[in-house]
Protein backbone atom coordinates (compact mmCIF):
# COMPACT_ATOMS: atom_id res chain seq x y z
CA UNK A 1 0.00 0.00 0.00
CA UNK A 2 0.77 3.57 -0.50
CA UNK A 3 0.42 7.40 0.33
CA UNK A 4 0.57 9.68 -2.07
CA UNK A 5 1.15 13.54 -1.26
CA UNK A 6 0.71 16.25 -4.16
CA UNK A 7 2.36 19.37 -2.48
CA UNK A 8 1.69 22.36 -4.90
CA UNK A 9 1.74 20.91 -8.23
CA UNK A 10 1.90 22.78 -11.33
CA UNK A 11 1.44 21.16 -14.75
CA UNK A 12 1.87 23.53 -17.79
CA UNK A 13 1.69 22.06 -21.71
CA UNK A 14 3.11 25.72 -22.94
CA UNK A 15 0.40 28.42 -22.27
CA UNK A 16 -2.05 25.99 -21.05
CA UNK A 17 -2.26 25.47 -17.31
CA UNK A 18 -3.31 21.99 -16.75
CA UNK A 19 -2.69 22.01 -13.44
CA UNK A 20 -2.95 24.62 -10.92
CA UNK A 21 -0.99 24.14 -7.62
CA UNK A 22 -2.42 21.63 -6.44
CA UNK A 23 -2.06 19.88 -3.02
CA UNK A 24 -3.48 16.52 -1.63
CA UNK A 25 -2.46 13.53 0.50
CA UNK A 26 -4.60 10.17 -0.61
CA UNK A 27 -4.06 7.63 2.32
CA UNK A 28 -2.61 4.21 2.22
CA UNK A 29 -5.39 1.72 0.98
CA UNK A 30 -7.80 4.06 0.01
CA UNK A 31 -9.68 4.31 -3.50
CA UNK A 32 -9.88 7.71 -4.79
CA UNK A 33 -11.85 9.14 -7.61
CA UNK A 34 -10.45 12.16 -9.42
CA UNK A 35 -13.62 13.25 -11.02
CA UNK A 36 -14.58 16.17 -13.00
CA UNK A 37 -15.45 17.50 -16.46
CA UNK A 38 -13.06 16.69 -19.84
CA UNK A 39 -9.80 18.80 -19.55
CA UNK A 40 -9.94 19.50 -16.29
CA UNK A 41 -6.14 17.99 -15.23
CA UNK A 42 -7.50 14.72 -13.85
CA UNK A 43 -5.72 12.12 -16.11
CA UNK A 44 -2.53 14.67 -16.57
CA UNK A 45 -2.80 14.08 -12.48
CA UNK A 46 -2.61 10.31 -12.82
CA UNK A 47 0.02 10.23 -15.74
CA UNK A 48 1.93 12.27 -13.30
CA UNK A 49 1.56 9.90 -10.70
CA UNK A 50 2.97 7.44 -12.51
CA UNK A 51 5.92 9.21 -13.79
CA UNK A 52 4.79 9.17 -17.48
CA UNK A 53 4.65 13.54 -17.38
CA UNK A 54 7.23 15.56 -15.67
CA UNK A 55 5.87 18.11 -13.42
CA UNK A 56 6.24 21.83 -14.06
CA UNK A 57 6.94 22.49 -10.28
CA UNK A 58 6.20 21.01 -6.73
CA UNK A 59 6.77 17.63 -5.61
CA UNK A 60 5.03 14.38 -5.66
CA UNK A 61 5.63 11.97 -2.91
CA UNK A 62 5.28 8.10 -2.59
CA UNK A 63 5.08 6.83 1.14
CA UNK A 64 7.33 10.31 2.17
CA UNK A 65 9.82 9.71 -0.44
CA UNK A 66 9.87 12.22 -3.29
CA UNK A 67 9.60 10.57 -6.55
CA UNK A 68 8.99 13.81 -8.83
CA UNK A 69 12.35 13.15 -10.71
CA UNK A 70 12.05 9.10 -10.63
CA UNK A 71 11.71 6.90 -13.64
CA UNK A 72 8.11 5.10 -13.80
CA UNK A 73 9.80 2.12 -13.42
CA UNK A 74 11.02 2.99 -9.83
CA UNK A 75 7.78 3.98 -8.58
CA UNK A 76 6.01 0.40 -7.89
CA UNK A 77 2.96 1.33 -9.55
CA UNK A 78 0.50 -0.37 -12.05
CA UNK A 79 -1.58 1.04 -14.54
CA UNK A 80 -4.86 0.09 -16.03
CA UNK A 81 -5.75 1.44 -19.61
CA UNK A 82 -8.94 3.00 -20.89
CA UNK A 83 -8.25 0.58 -24.11
CA UNK A 84 -6.95 -2.65 -21.90
CA UNK A 85 -3.85 -2.07 -23.87
CA UNK A 86 -3.54 -6.13 -24.57
CA UNK A 87 -0.95 -8.22 -26.86
CA UNK A 88 -3.40 -9.89 -29.34
CA UNK A 89 -0.66 -12.51 -30.23
CA UNK A 90 -0.91 -13.94 -26.21
CA UNK A 91 -3.00 -15.73 -24.48
CA UNK A 92 -4.58 -14.44 -21.32
CA UNK A 93 -1.92 -15.82 -19.15
CA UNK A 94 0.80 -14.69 -21.52
CA UNK A 95 -0.53 -11.39 -21.09
CA UNK A 96 -0.71 -11.18 -17.15
CA UNK A 97 2.71 -13.08 -16.78
CA UNK A 98 4.36 -10.53 -19.50
CA UNK A 99 5.28 -7.97 -16.58
CA UNK A 100 6.70 -10.75 -14.59
CA UNK A 101 8.75 -12.14 -17.67
CA UNK A 102 10.34 -8.81 -18.40
CA UNK A 103 11.57 -8.31 -14.83
CA UNK A 104 13.24 -11.82 -15.32
CA UNK A 105 11.23 -13.85 -12.04
CA UNK A 106 11.53 -17.27 -12.75
CA UNK A 107 9.15 -19.60 -14.56
CA UNK A 108 7.53 -21.77 -11.98
CA UNK A 109 7.32 -18.51 -9.66
CA UNK A 110 5.47 -16.79 -12.96
CA UNK A 111 3.07 -19.66 -13.35
CA UNK A 112 2.11 -19.30 -9.41
CA UNK A 113 1.97 -15.80 -9.39
CA UNK A 114 -0.98 -16.23 -12.84
CA UNK A 115 -2.71 -18.75 -10.97
CA UNK A 116 -2.76 -16.78 -8.45
CA UNK A 117 -4.22 -13.39 -9.90
CA UNK A 118 -6.48 -15.57 -12.24
CA UNK A 119 -8.21 -17.26 -9.27
CA UNK A 120 -8.91 -13.35 -7.84
CA UNK A 121 -10.46 -11.67 -10.96
CA UNK A 122 -12.52 -16.03 -12.19
CA UNK A 123 -10.46 -16.03 -14.63
CA UNK A 124 -9.14 -19.41 -14.79
CA UNK A 125 -11.21 -20.86 -17.88
CA UNK A 126 -9.87 -18.29 -20.26
CA UNK A 127 -6.01 -18.76 -19.46
CA UNK A 128 -5.85 -20.37 -23.48
CA UNK A 129 -7.67 -17.78 -24.95
CA UNK A 130 -6.69 -15.07 -26.88
CA UNK A 131 -8.35 -11.01 -26.38
CA UNK A 132 -10.15 -11.04 -29.19
CA UNK A 133 -12.14 -13.88 -27.58
CA UNK A 134 -12.68 -12.28 -24.56
CA UNK A 135 -15.93 -9.69 -24.41
CA UNK A 136 -14.91 -6.59 -23.39
CA UNK A 137 -15.41 -7.27 -19.32
CA UNK A 138 -13.35 -10.32 -19.45
CA UNK A 139 -10.62 -8.40 -21.55
CA UNK A 140 -11.12 -5.61 -18.35
CA UNK A 141 -10.27 -8.28 -16.11
CA UNK A 142 -7.18 -9.67 -17.69
CA UNK A 143 -5.64 -6.01 -17.77
CA UNK A 144 -6.37 -5.52 -14.08
CA UNK A 145 -4.84 -9.32 -13.44
CA UNK A 146 -1.70 -8.25 -15.78
CA UNK A 147 -1.66 -4.86 -13.19
CA UNK A 148 -2.49 -7.15 -9.84
CA UNK A 149 0.33 -9.70 -10.67
CA UNK A 150 3.01 -7.03 -10.27
CA UNK A 151 1.85 -6.90 -6.90
CA UNK A 152 2.18 -3.01 -7.01
CA UNK A 153 1.92 -0.69 -4.06
CA UNK A 154 -1.00 1.57 -5.76
CA UNK A 155 -2.77 0.96 -8.97
CA UNK A 156 -3.76 3.82 -11.31
CA UNK A 157 -6.61 2.85 -13.48
CA UNK A 158 -7.43 5.50 -16.32
CA UNK A 159 -11.89 5.24 -16.59
CA UNK A 160 -11.24 1.08 -17.29
CA UNK A 161 -14.87 1.10 -17.75
CA UNK A 162 -16.09 3.38 -19.91
CA UNK A 163 -15.81 0.89 -23.33
CA UNK A 164 -18.50 -1.33 -21.51
CA UNK A 165 -21.89 -0.94 -21.71
CA UNK A 166 -23.87 0.19 -19.05
CA UNK A 167 -25.48 -3.50 -17.73
CA UNK A 168 -21.25 -4.34 -17.81
CA UNK A 169 -20.34 -1.21 -15.79
CA UNK A 170 -22.45 -1.80 -12.93
CA UNK A 171 -20.84 -5.35 -12.57
CA UNK A 172 -17.51 -4.39 -13.37
CA UNK A 173 -18.33 -1.81 -10.61
CA UNK A 174 -19.25 -4.07 -7.88
CA UNK A 175 -15.88 -6.05 -9.27
CA UNK A 176 -13.65 -3.48 -8.46
CA UNK A 177 -15.16 -2.63 -4.77
CA UNK A 178 -14.75 -6.30 -4.28
CA UNK A 179 -11.39 -6.31 -5.22
CA UNK A 180 -9.95 -3.44 -3.22
CA UNK A 181 -11.95 -4.41 -0.39
CA UNK A 182 -10.13 -8.11 -0.99
CA UNK A 183 -6.58 -6.70 -1.57
CA UNK A 184 -6.58 -3.14 0.35
CA UNK A 185 -4.31 -1.28 -2.02
CA UNK A 186 -4.58 2.02 -2.75
CA UNK A 187 -6.27 2.85 -5.87
CA UNK A 188 -6.62 6.36 -7.67
CA UNK A 189 -9.44 6.52 -9.83
CA UNK A 190 -10.07 8.59 -13.33
CA UNK A 191 -13.46 8.84 -14.42
CA UNK A 192 -16.04 11.74 -15.36
CA UNK A 193 -18.98 9.35 -14.15
CA UNK A 194 -20.15 10.92 -11.13
CA UNK A 195 -21.93 7.76 -10.61
CA UNK A 196 -18.85 5.51 -10.51
CA UNK A 197 -17.01 7.85 -8.56
CA UNK A 198 -20.34 7.86 -5.60
CA UNK A 199 -20.81 4.43 -5.76
CA UNK A 200 -16.83 3.43 -5.21
CA UNK A 201 -14.72 5.86 -3.45
CA UNK A 202 -14.41 6.59 -0.47
CA UNK A 203 -12.85 10.40 -1.01
CA UNK A 204 -13.44 11.77 -4.14
CA UNK A 205 -11.40 14.41 -5.41
CA UNK A 206 -13.32 16.87 -7.99
CA UNK A 207 -11.09 19.34 -10.04
CA UNK A 208 -12.24 21.91 -12.81
CA UNK A 209 -10.27 23.63 -14.95
CA UNK A 210 -6.83 22.65 -13.35
CA UNK A 211 -7.82 23.37 -9.74
CA UNK A 212 -9.09 21.19 -6.78
CA UNK A 213 -12.76 22.17 -5.87
CA UNK A 214 -12.93 20.00 -3.07
CA UNK A 215 -11.25 16.31 -1.84
CA UNK A 216 -13.56 14.80 0.83
CA UNK A 217 -16.07 11.54 1.27
CA UNK A 218 -18.84 10.97 -1.29
CA UNK A 219 -21.67 11.84 1.10
CA UNK A 220 -19.78 15.43 2.35
CA UNK A 221 -19.74 16.37 -1.56
CA UNK A 222 -23.01 15.65 -2.02
CA UNK A 223 -24.74 16.74 1.06
CA UNK A 224 -22.39 19.72 2.02
CA UNK A 225 -20.81 20.86 -1.85
CA UNK A 226 -18.09 24.07 -0.93
CA UNK A 227 -18.99 25.61 -3.96
CA UNK A 228 -21.38 26.01 -7.16
CA UNK A 229 -19.42 23.98 -9.42
CA UNK A 230 -19.50 21.23 -6.94
CA UNK A 231 -23.00 21.47 -6.01
CA UNK A 232 -23.73 21.39 -10.06
CA UNK A 233 -21.53 18.80 -11.20
CA UNK A 234 -22.63 15.88 -8.63
CA UNK A 235 -26.20 14.80 -8.83
CA UNK A 236 -28.68 13.22 -11.77
CA UNK A 237 -30.50 15.41 -12.07
CA UNK A 238 -28.51 18.05 -11.29
CA UNK A 239 -29.54 20.65 -8.65
CA UNK A 240 -31.45 23.47 -9.22
CA UNK A 241 -30.34 27.21 -8.68
CA UNK A 242 -32.83 30.11 -8.43
CA UNK A 243 -30.89 33.45 -8.15
CA UNK A 244 -32.43 35.78 -5.59
CA UNK A 245 -32.05 38.65 -2.82
CA UNK A 246 -31.52 38.28 0.57
CA UNK A 247 -33.63 40.82 2.36
CA UNK A 248 -32.98 43.18 4.83
CA UNK A 249 -34.20 40.99 8.01
CA UNK A 250 -31.60 38.29 7.18
CA UNK A 251 -33.76 35.70 6.93
CA UNK A 252 -36.04 36.27 3.81
CA UNK A 253 -34.95 35.31 -0.05
CA UNK A 254 -37.30 37.37 -2.61
CA UNK A 255 -36.79 36.32 -6.58
CA UNK A 256 -37.62 38.32 -9.83
CA UNK A 257 -38.73 40.98 -8.16
CA UNK A 258 -40.96 39.83 -4.85
CA UNK A 259 -42.54 37.43 -7.18
CA UNK A 260 -41.14 34.88 -5.34
CA UNK A 261 -40.19 34.82 -1.65
CA UNK A 262 -38.88 32.21 0.57
CA UNK A 263 -38.68 32.16 4.53
CA UNK A 264 -35.70 30.87 6.11
CA UNK A 265 -36.05 28.95 9.06
CA UNK A 266 -32.67 30.89 10.68
CA UNK A 267 -31.06 34.10 9.53
CA UNK A 268 -28.84 33.26 6.76
CA UNK A 269 -26.11 36.27 7.34
CA UNK A 270 -26.56 38.91 10.15
CA UNK A 271 -29.09 41.44 9.80
CA UNK A 272 -26.97 44.64 10.12
CA UNK A 273 -24.81 42.67 7.27
CA UNK A 274 -27.26 43.15 4.77
CA UNK A 275 -27.91 46.55 2.95
CA UNK A 276 -30.85 47.55 2.16
CA UNK A 277 -31.41 46.98 -1.65
CA UNK A 278 -30.19 43.24 0.32
CA UNK A 279 -27.75 41.15 -0.91
CA UNK A 280 -27.79 38.76 -4.03
CA UNK A 281 -27.28 35.16 -3.46
CA UNK A 282 -28.05 31.58 -5.13
CA UNK A 283 -30.40 29.28 -3.94
CA UNK A 284 -29.44 25.90 -4.39
CA UNK A 285 -31.87 22.80 -4.09
CA UNK A 286 -31.83 18.84 -5.20
CA UNK A 287 -34.52 17.61 -7.14
CA UNK A 288 -35.48 15.23 -4.51
CA UNK A 289 -35.80 18.09 -1.79
CA UNK A 290 -38.68 19.30 -4.20
CA UNK A 291 -41.92 18.77 -2.27
CA UNK A 292 -45.38 18.80 -3.22
CA UNK A 293 -47.27 21.15 -0.93
CA UNK A 294 -50.42 22.88 -0.43
CA UNK A 295 -48.95 25.86 0.88
CA UNK A 296 -46.38 25.99 -1.61
CA UNK A 297 -45.36 28.32 -4.76
CA UNK A 298 -47.75 27.72 -7.51
CA UNK A 299 -46.20 25.85 -10.54
CA UNK A 300 -47.13 24.05 -13.88
CA UNK A 301 -46.15 20.68 -14.97
CA UNK A 302 -43.73 20.59 -18.01
CA UNK A 303 -42.72 17.32 -18.54
CA UNK A 304 -42.76 14.00 -16.90
CA UNK A 305 -40.08 11.17 -17.58
CA UNK A 306 -41.27 8.11 -15.31
CA UNK A 307 -38.46 5.85 -14.71
CA UNK A 308 -40.43 3.01 -12.89
CA UNK A 309 -39.27 3.75 -8.93
CA UNK A 310 -39.89 7.39 -9.55
CA UNK A 311 -40.59 10.36 -11.90
CA UNK A 312 -38.56 12.98 -12.93
CA UNK A 313 -40.63 16.26 -13.68
CA UNK A 314 -39.68 18.96 -15.04
CA UNK A 315 -41.75 22.60 -14.09
CA UNK A 316 -42.33 26.00 -14.85
CA UNK A 317 -41.78 27.96 -11.48
CA UNK A 318 -42.42 31.75 -12.74
CA UNK A 319 -40.31 31.35 -15.55
CA UNK A 320 -37.82 29.01 -14.07
CA UNK A 321 -37.57 25.41 -15.03
CA UNK A 322 -37.22 23.60 -11.95
CA UNK A 323 -36.52 19.76 -11.43
CA UNK A 324 -38.25 17.63 -8.79
CA UNK A 325 -37.99 13.81 -7.92
CA UNK A 326 -41.37 12.52 -7.46
CA UNK A 327 -42.14 8.90 -5.77
CA UNK A 328 -44.12 6.69 -8.22
CA UNK A 329 -47.46 6.58 -5.94
CA UNK A 330 -47.81 10.47 -7.48
CA UNK A 331 -49.07 10.62 -10.85
CA UNK A 332 -48.72 14.28 -12.61
CA UNK A 333 -49.84 14.79 -16.46
CA UNK A 334 -48.19 17.96 -18.76
CA UNK A 335 -49.74 21.39 -17.75
CA UNK A 336 -51.19 20.24 -14.44
CA UNK A 337 -51.05 23.08 -11.87
CA UNK A 338 -49.66 21.95 -8.25
CA UNK A 339 -47.67 23.70 -5.42
CA UNK A 340 -44.04 23.46 -4.69
CA UNK A 341 -41.85 24.28 -1.70
CA UNK A 342 -37.99 23.20 -1.06
CA UNK A 343 -37.19 20.90 2.17
CA UNK A 344 -36.29 24.36 4.40
CA UNK A 345 -33.69 21.29 6.12
CA UNK A 346 -31.78 20.71 3.13
CA UNK A 347 -31.28 23.98 1.23
CA UNK A 348 -28.07 25.40 -0.56
CA UNK A 349 -26.93 29.30 -0.85
CA UNK A 350 -23.86 30.88 -2.69
CA UNK A 351 -22.36 33.69 -3.15
CA UNK A 352 -24.16 35.20 -6.60
CA UNK A 353 -20.41 36.46 -7.66
CA UNK A 354 -17.82 33.54 -7.47
CA UNK A 355 -20.43 30.60 -6.16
Amino acid sequence: MAQVTFDRVHKAFGAFVALEELSLAIQSGEFVSLLGPSGCGKTTMLRLIAGLEDTSGGTISIDGRDVTQEAPAKRKLAMVFQSYALYPHMTVAQNIEYPLRKRGVPRARRREQVKRAAAQLQLEALLDRKPRQLSGGQQQRVALARALVRDPAAFLLDEPLSNLDAKLRAHMRAELIELHQRIGKTMIYVTHDQLEAMTMSDRIAVLDQGRLQQFASPQQIYHRPVNRFVAGFIGTPAMNFIDGTLRPDGNRLAFDAGRLSLKLARPLVRPDAVRDEGVAVTLGVRPEDIVLAGEGERATVKVVEPTGHESIVFFDLAGHTVVGRIGPDVHLAPGQAVSLTPNAARLHFFAAGDG
